[in-house]
C-alpha cells in the first residue's frame, strides 16, 4: 500500500513546480509579445535594406570590392545565436542540430566560432571548433549598437582573411510554436549569393531597373558603408527573432508543463483517496474483527 505521507509530499511537491511553470510561461508571454512587435516592426526594414544594397551593387562596378569577393572556401566562421537558458523546448536543440549539419558538411575545412548565448557555447566547448569569440547573457544587451559589435567582429575577421565564408545561424520566429531554423551566408555578398537568397527579387522588376545615378563620393565608398550597415542589420534582425523564438518556445514549453503538471495531480490526487480509502477500511475491519472477538 502506498505511503499516505509520501503521496501528499509528492503532490505538494508537483503543485510548487506548476506554480513555478505556470508563472515562468507568464513571464515568457509578456516577453514574447514585445518581442514579436520588435521583430514584426523592423522585418520591413530590414527587408528595404536588402534592396537598397542589391540595387547599389547591381549599379555599381567594384566587382572587387573585398567584401564581395569570392574566395576558395578553405576556412568559415559559423555565427551562432542561441539563448543563455534552457526550458524552451527544442528551441537550442534543433539549432544545435543544425549547426553540426553545417559543421559536418564543411569537413576537411577550418571551423571559427563566433557565438551568442551560454547554451551554445557550453555545448560546443569540447567539439572541434575553433573558439573566435562568444557573446554571454546577450539577452541584456539586445540593441543595435550590440549586433552592430557583432557584426563588426564578422566582417574583421572576413577582411583578415582567416575565414572566407561567414555563416549566420539562429531560429526565425514563425509563431508562438513555430520556429524556423535559418542558416544564412552573410559573407562575401556576391550577386549571385544574394539572389538565391531572395528569388523574389528580380533585377528585371520595375522597381529595379538600372538607373545612372551621381554618386558623392564615390560608389565604393558608398557600397563599404551600405554593406556594413547590412551585415549589422542582418545580424540585428536575427537577434530579434531569435529572442522572440526563444519566449514563445519557453512560453509553448511551460504551457504544456503547467498541463502535464495538473494531469499528474489529479492522478496522485486520486491515488492518494484511494489509498487512503483502502487505509480507512483495513481500520474499520480491524476494529469490528477486535469487537468481535472481545464479545466471543
Amino acid at each position: 500500500m502506498p505511503n499516505l505521507k509520501d503521496l501528499k509530499r509528492r503532490i505538494k511537491s508537483v503543485k510548487n513546480t506548476r506554480q513555478i511553470t505556470k508563472a515562468m510561461k507568464l513571464v515568457a508571454a509578456a516577453k514574447m509579445r514585445k518581442a514579436q512587435e520588435n521583430v514584426i516592426a523592423s522585418r520591413p526594414y530590414h527587408d528595404k535594406m536588402f534592396q537598397v544594397l542589391h540595387s547599389l551593387a547591381d549599379r555599381s562596378q567594384e566587382s572587387s570590392h573585398p567584401l564581395m569577393e569570392e574566395r576558395e572556401e578553405k576556412n568559415i566562421l559559423v555565427l551562432l545565436i542561441s539563448s543563455d537558458k534552457g526550458l524552451c523546448g527544442g528551441f537550442n536543440t534543433n539549432l544545435i542540430k543544425r549547426t553540426e549539419q553545417l559543421v559536418h558538411d564543411n569537413e576537411g575545412k577550418g571551423i571559427y566560432l563566433n557565438v551568442a548565448g551560454k547554451k551554445g557555447r557550453d555545448y560546443f566547448a569540447t567539439r572541434n571548433i575553433i573558439k573566435n569569440k562568444d557573446y554571454p547573457d546577450y539577452f541584456r544587451h539586445i540593441g543595435y549598437e550590440f549586433a552592430a559589435e557583432i557584426a563588426a567582429d564578422a566582417i574583421e575577421i572576413f577582411l583578415s582573411g582567416k575565414v572566407d565564408r561567414v555563416y549566420l545561424v539562429y531560429n526565425k520566429f514563425v509563431s508562438v510554436a513555430t520556429q524556423k531554423v535559418i542558416i544564412s551566408p552573410i559573407l562575401p555578398l556576391s550577386a549571385d549569393r544574394r539572389r538565391r537568397k531572395r528569388p523574389d527579387l528580380k533585377i528585371e522588376d520595375e522597381e529595379y531597373k538600372l538607373v545612372d545615378y551621381v554618386y558623392e563620393p564615390s560608389v565604393g565608398e558608398i557600397l563599404t558603408d551600405i554593406i556594413k550597415k547590412y551585415v549589422e542589420v542582418e545580424v540585428y534582425q536575427a537577434l530579434l527573432e531569435s529572442w522572440a523564438s526563444e519566449n514563445g518556445a519557453r512560453m509553448a514549453a511551460m504551457d504544456n508543463a503547467t498541463r502535464n503538471a495538473g494531469e499528474m495531480i489529479s492522478k496522485l490526487t486520486l491515488k492518494y483517496n484511494r489509498a487512503r480509502q483502502a487505509a480507512i477500511t483495513t481500520e474499520i475491519i480491524e476494529i469490528v474483527s477486535g469487537a468481535d472477538a472481545l464479545e466471543g
